[in-house]
């Protein structure tokens, strides 16, 4: 592994690479093991404000590149995903406790978001049309914002940082990344270091690694940025929008926030093929995910079977060493989110939900937990779970199964399992959510295809057609041809 990818005690600010200004340190640490990897010293706000007007500077120039340019960059970027893919998901596995198989489905998903950004410099489309004035021609034209500020989470650091810089960076704009604390090198520093090699002009991509509590608000609230693109928790995305719209500066935002996924199977499913699905979108990088099943439907008629089933395959699981490839279920990201999952499983059991299989605590491994008897009311429906446990309801008929999925206040992704396509979609069609997935699982993700939420969900559109109308904006020029007849 060569050095530059080994060191990242040093932080890309404003482009170069050097400490942080802030008074503390923090280490980061192997979520399995407990090793510390490195210790960063966080940013100051003098080091964001620095970073932000760098970038503003750089992006003038950057803007006028041409496309073949800009996508060339991307597709170097692709190379280099591919020449140190073990490097990255080597990173991945022990800073963020992914198991090899979620950070080979990471390294894949961000690769895939690079290469369809590649192609986004040609297709910034703009309009001409007519006019009402006589002598006048419009012309609509598609512009890079300017600088978008990134704040990006633990669980899936690496795509969820690159989802958006590899768009804004093709689309012309400069980005500055603020990557989650538990997560600073997968999260940010790793792309740093990856878009410097590939060539991208200093000053262009930034990371300011530090708390939220320190240089949050301040990221959100600084003049430069257009856009600030947010993934994490609905209360920290609320946030985040009040910021934006009532400081000095008015600016866009794209949040990507909680979730609370049904999964919906209906009388006439494959029982063991949504049997499958379900252990595969429940327990994916633990639960970690905001897609990730968050309450199981299920009707009455095949409730049983599917119980049966369903527990028999999660005993199966394998918990332990994230590197194994066999892993199934790797360590939970800290203390304090493992504190939060066993307050979710005593609040479980004293609402009387019935225990269909107990977990076990070792370090920071928690294995599965299954409930039954769930309604919902309980908490382990209503909240956002982020780990291995699950609730499994049971629905009376079709209707009370889309009552039951319908009743959140999250609109994220859903799933549904019916043995006729059509009824399936038909179902889908009623869900309130941003995505929808018929007879499979809901964590689902394609660079090309719309990635976003309703209600309490957040704002926006990731990935393809819809990236690049969250990352640019449109001019609208007239151009009056011959003089004009004005009324006075």
């Amino acid at each position: 592994m060569s050095e530059i990818y080994q060191d990242f005690h040093l932080q890309l600010l404003a482009g170069e690479w050097r400490e942080g200004s802030g008074e503390e340190s923090r280490p980061v640490l192997n979520p399995y093991s407990g090793e510390t990897l490195l210790s960063i010293r966080s940013c100051s706000m003098a080091d964001v404000d620095l970073s932000y007007r760098a970038a503003a500077k750089a992006q003038l120039a950057w803007a006028e590149t041409s496309p073949a340019e800009r996508s060339a960059l991307l597709h170097r970027v692709v190379a280099i995903f591919d020449q140190r893919k073990e490097e990255i998901i080597d990173w991945l596995i022990r800073e963020s406790g992914s198991t090899r198989l979620k950070a080979t489905i990471e390294w894949g998903s961000a690769r895939g978001i690079t290469l369809e950004a590649a192609s986004m410099p040609s297709r910034m489309h703009g309009a001409t049309m007519s006019s009402d004035v006589p002598g006048k021609d419009n012309y609509v034209f598609r512009k890079p914002l300017g600088v978008v500020g990134v704040i990006s989470p633990w669980n899936f650091p690496l795509h969820l940082s690159q989802r958006s810089v590899a768009p804004a960076l093709a689309l012309g704009n400069a980005v500055v990344i603020k990557p989650a604390s538990d997560t600073p090198i997968t999260g940010g520093l790793l792309l740093g270091r990856i878009f410097e090699e590939a060539g991208l002009p200093a000053g262009l991509l930034s990371v300011v690694v530090g708390p939220g509590s320190t240089i949050g608000d301040g990221f959100v609230a600084h003049a430069v940025p257009s856009l600030i693109s947010f993934t994490g928790s609905t209360p920290v995305g609320k946030s985040i929008g009040k910021i934006a719209s009532s400081g000095p500066y008015l600016k866009r935002v794209a949040l990507e926030l909680g979730g609370n996924s049904p999964f919906v199977v209906l009388d006439d499913a494959d029982v063991e093929q949504a049997v499958k699905a379900a252990v595969f979108g429940k327990f994916l990088h633990q639960g970690q995910i905001c897609m990730a099943i968050n309450r199981i439907i299920v009707d009455q008629t095949i409730y049983d079977r599917f119980v049966e089933s369903f527990v028999s395959q999660v005993k199966t699981l394998p918990v332990g060493d994230p590197a194994l490839m066999e892993t199934a279920i790797g360590p939970i990201i800290n203390k304090a989110q493992l504190e939060s999952l066993q307050k979710k499983i005593s609040q479980a059991k004293a609402q009387a939900a019935s225990v269909l299989l107990e977990g076990e605590i070792q370090g920071q491994l928690l294995s599965p937990y299954i409930f039954g008897d769930v309604s919902a009311d309980m908490q382990i429906s209503s909240d956002e779970i982020f780990g291995p446990l699950v609730g499994i309801h049971k629905a009376r008929d079709e209707q009370h199964a889309l009552e039951l999925a319908n009743a959140t206040e999250y609109g994220l992704s859903s799933a549904v399992f019916s043995g006729d396509l059509a009824r399936g979609q038909r179902f889908a069609s009623k869900i309130k959510a941003g995505m929808v997935h018929v007879n499979d699982m809901p964590v689902n993700d394609e660079a090309h295809m719309p990635f976003g939420g309703e209600k309490n969900s957040g704002l926006g559109r990731f990935n393809g057609d819809w990236a690049i109308e969250e990352f640019s904006t449109v001019q609208w020029m007239s151009v009056q041809r011959i003089p004009r007849h004005y009324p006075f």
